[in-house]
Formats: structure tokens, sequence, C-alpha cells
């Protein structure tokens, strides 16, 4: 897929790997309209974006809105009249175990993470549709593909956005919209310290998990959005970004139940 002079809507591109893959799409000329729900960093990106020499608008949007999502691409049209790639980034992280995360916060989590998914892709899809040469890149994650232990909302959330992405890639077939799912492994984003953490949890296995949690998160942002963007020029329909997401995506293959005893021991070492 040539990115030149095509204009990509990203979604969470204020920072971490959103920020990341806009700056790799701009520097290949690719026009962007970025969204996130901290206006102060997506208008950053927005400025970093056109500093490189491309057309980039800059929208509050937050993607569990249901109202702001379906009035979002009329906004994107106005500022830029096509669009060519949507990429659902946008996402938020939710600590403990199932019996600690309450009912309330697991339907929080997965009204960004998933339901926003949905919205974007149904709010799109029209525009999409007008394009000769479209996708859809919806972002998962390695939790996508393996279920640790204290990830029950996360994982399910991730699970769900890959098995979306794969009907609707089997839907679209012979369309000019392509889909790709990615599965980032360890980004060193923000993530793990922006996760909600649920209201009562023991503070000191809070911290353990989450200083385990950082402990991975070693690949910049800036190579992950660049693996990301190649990926989407080769057309791939999975893009499975780092060695830790090669890993995991294999041995989940190879031993499809057994594969966690087999991580366990690896983390262990």
């Amino acid at each position: 897929m040539i990115l030149t002079n095509r204009v990509a809507v990203i979604t969470g591109a204020g920072s971490g790997i959103g920020r990341a893959t806009a700056l790799a799409m701009a520097r290949r000329g690719c026009h962007l309209a970025l969204a996130d729900i901290d206006e102060a960093a997506v208008r950053d990106s927005a400025a970093a974006a056109q500093a490189l020499g491309v057309r980039a608008s800059a929208h509050r949007l937050d993607v569990a809105d249901r109202a702001a999502v379906a009035a979002f691409p009329h906004e994107v049209k106005s500022a830029h009249q096509r669009v060519d790639l949507v990429m659902n980034n946008a996402g938020v992280a939710l600590g403990g175990s199932f019996d600690q995360v309450s009912e309330a916060d697991f339907d929080w989590l997965l009204e960004i993470n998933f339901h926003g998914v949905v919205r974007m892709t149904r709010a799109f899809l029209p525009l999409l549709h007008h394009s000769d040469d479209a996708r859809i890149v919806n972002v998962s994650s390695i939790y996508g593909i393996i279920t640790p232990p204290g990830q029950a909302a996360y994982a399910a959330s991730k699970f769900a956005v890959r098995g979306f992405s794969n009907v609707l890639r089997h839907e679209l077939e012979g369309s000019t919209v392509g889909v790709s799912v990615v599965h980032p492994g360890g980004v060193a984003t923000s993530i793990a310290k922006s996760a909600r953490i649920p209201a009562g949890a023991p503070q000191d296995e809070v911290e353990r998990r989450r200083k385990t949690m950082e402990k991975l998160l070693r690949m910049p942002a800036e190579q992950a959005g660049d693996i990301i963007v190649r990926g989407i020029e080769k057309r791939r329909a999975r893009i499975l970004v780092g060695s830790d997401a090669k890993a995991a995506a294999f041995l989940e293959r190879l031993a499809p139940v057994g594969y966690w005893n087999l991580l366990k021991k690896a983390m262990t070492r």
C-alpha cells in the first residue's frame, strides 16, 4: 500500500504507539486526522506531523462516546475530503484478578478497547468504501494471543478485537478495503503506569504487578510504529510487533493449552 498523499485516521494518537505510527506515516507523506481524549497531547502530535510536511488535524475524541464517534467522519471529511485508512489504536488497561475487578470497571474497559473499535469501524466504513485502496488497522495486543493471570478484562477485549478483525477481513474480501490486526508485545508506553486499579486491591500486589509489567515494556514506541507501518505497506493481515509477540504466538500455536507453563518458566529465568 502506497501511503503518500493518502489520509489516515488514528485514535489514541496523543502518545505511545498511536503517536509513533502517525509520525511514521507522516514521514511517508500520509496526511493525518489524529484523535485522542487528551486534546493537548493530540495537538502536539499533529504539530509534530505538520513539521514533517503533511496536513494533520487534531481532534478531541472519546471513543466510548457513541454520538461523538458517529459525528467524527463528517468532521474528518470536512478537514481532509477523504479517508483511506483508519487505525483503531485507543485503549486503556485495568489491573487486578477477575474477582477484584468490578462490573463497572470491566464494562468501562470494554467500551473503549472493543466497542470503540466497532463504533469507529461502523462510522468510517462508508467513507473507506469510496477509496480505491483502503485499510482498517485494529490494534489488539500480545494479550489477544495469550492470556496471563490478572488480565481478564484486557485480554477479553483484545481477543474480541482480534476476532472482529478476522471476521471483517473475510466479509470485505473482494472489496477495496483490507483489514490488519496488530499484536504489539512489550512496547515502552505509559499504559502500565496509567492502568486503572480496582478499589480494595492489595497495594503491594498492585505494585509488584506494575513493576513486572514495566520490565516487559522494552521496545521504543518509535520502533513499534515503524514496524506497524511497514506491515500496512505490505498489506499484512496480522502484524506481530516484537520478538516477544512472535515467540508468544509461536508457543500458543505449539501448545494451545500448555503454553502458559512454558512462558512461566521463561519469565522466571
